[in-house]
């Protein structure tokens, strides 16, 4: 049997899910200005809430059985892996907190994942490819929706809770990553595959400005929201 091909950045397969991804954003972004606050908004987004449980759990049940287990890689503690519960949650009951993480991990962390993918597995159809690729299409899909359907908005008190609990999650993976001799959401080392972390210095050098370049994005993407709040509560002058 001729082995399988292993999957390549920027190959076809790669492009093939990046084209998926953005036909999927531009789609659900139209269809939401269109449709956004309607009855229909409720049940989609729990419907959309079970297929991302649904894609998840059994894959999650799988990496954990004794055939499959790998401690460097099969405990979901990467932010990828913490993103599609929060935006399961979020979707189910809309709630705040879920919202943020989802929001700020979907729209900046995952679509970094989904550019420089730290995937060294076979391409399609292989259950890594396909794990891999769903789980970051669907969080990113998920934002989207609860932001143009729902018609969920971040503001700060949002952003400080993404913020505190990315930090808190990345001071306790490397706590984790020291004891278990993991790299857990790449706080302990950068990953083997190029990154963005790659131009931003050595460990530890390189987490400070991941810090500090990630916190002036989100603050990038909540600002127009809070901004066009702002103008709207605005009294006219007189």
């Amino acid at each position: 049997m001729e082995p399988q091909r292993s999957f390549a950045a920027y190959g076809a397969s790669h492009w093939l899910v990046l084209a998926l991804l953005a036909v999927g954003v531009v789609v659900l972004a139209r269809l939401g200005s269109r449709y956004r606050g309607g009855p229909a908004v409720a049940p989609l987004g729990r419907a959309f809430a079970v297929v991302v449980v649904a894609f998840h759990v059994p894959i999650l049940i799988y990496d954990l059985t004794p055939a499959r287990f790998d401690v460097e890689h099969s405990l979901p503690f990467h932010i990828s892996d913490l993103s599609w519960m929060a935006a399961a949650v979020a979707l189910w009951s809309r709630g705040r907190r879920a919202y943020a993480l989802t929001y700020y991990w979907g729209l900046t962390l995952v679509p970094q994942a989904v550019l420089t993918p730290a995937l060294d597995a076979p391409a399609a159809p292989s259950i890594d490819f396909f794990s891999f690729w769903g789980q970051h299409l669907l969080v990113v899909w998920a934002a989207v929706f609860l932001t143009w359907w729902a018609g969920m908005r971040p503001d700060w008190r949002s952003f400080a809770y993404a913020a505190a609990v990315t930090v808190g999650w990345g001071v306790a993976m490397l706590g984790f990553n020291a004891l278990a001799g993991t790299n857990y959401v790449f706080v302990s080392g950068r990953p083997d595959n190029p990154s963005l972390l790659d131009i931003m210095g050595e460990w530890p050098w390189y987490l400070a400005v991941e810090l500090v370049v990630g916190l002036s994005a989100w603050a990038l993407l909540t600002w127009p929201w809070t901004r066009s709040r702002e103008s709207r509560n605005a009294s006219p002058s007189s």
